[in-house]
């Protein structure tokens, strides 16, 4: 038996490890056999998927963003988000692409479970 599961993040990329610990969590679900998990950023989240990002030292976001990715999970940003921060015309990470408030509303009422970081 599949289970769908939804992750919302809303942290910003190293303000906090609000999204660190989303993508990690994420990353163990999409291990997991019968889980077909979904990605969405939301608010200063959405900054994470701007390429060229090179933290110092710590996780990298962007490599955690690109093995969900690689592992066939979608990863979806707020238009509304992206439209003011002003990254909508902005190159993305390869495979994220941007979404809506009424996709997620879709993937939330197919859901199983959604998970909000």
């Amino acid at each position: 038996m599949s289970q769908e599961i939804v992750v919302i993040a809303n942290g910003a990329p190293y303000g906090s490890e609000s999204l660190f610990n989303a993508l990690r969590l994420s990353l163990t679900l999409a291990e997991r056999d019968g889980v077909s998990l979904k990605l969405f950023l939301l608010s200063d989240a959405v900054t994470a998927a701007l390429p060229g990002q090179t933290p110092a030292e710590g996780y990298n976001l962007r490599q955690m963003l690109e093995i969900l990715l690689a592992q066939g999970v979608p990863v979806r940003l707020c238009k509304t988000c992206c439209d003011a921060r002003g990254i909508t015309t902005l190159p993305l990470i390869e495979g994220i692409e941007i979404g809506t408030l009424a996709l997620l509303a879709d993937w939330t009422l197919a859901a199983d479970k959604v998970l909000t970081f």
